[in-house]
């Protein structure tokens, strides 16, 4: 029971790290708590953040994925 609801919270996030992302490169900024890094500024924050982000949503989407289709990823690492 708690596998389906934390693969349903880590689903639930994915619209909004995806969100993140595609302003970060819309708008060429990424909001860092109450300041923004930005393209111009500073490149190589901006890419490693940026990059970070995806990562981020690379995981959530994999224990996701997990949780809710039984992978067994947890237990095979």
């Amino acid at each position: 029971m708690e596998n389906l609801f934390v693969g349903l919270v880590a689903l639930a996030l994915l619209p909004l790290i995806a969100l993140r992302i595609v302003r970060a490169v819309r708008d060429g900024r990424v909001p860092v708590y109450r300041s923004y890094f930005r393209r111009e500024e500073s490149s190589a924050k901006f890419h490693i953040l940026l990059a970070l982000h995806a990562l981020a949503f690379l995981l959530t989407a994999l224990v996701a994925a997990d949780l809710l289709l039984g992978f067994g990823l947890r237990e095979a690492l």
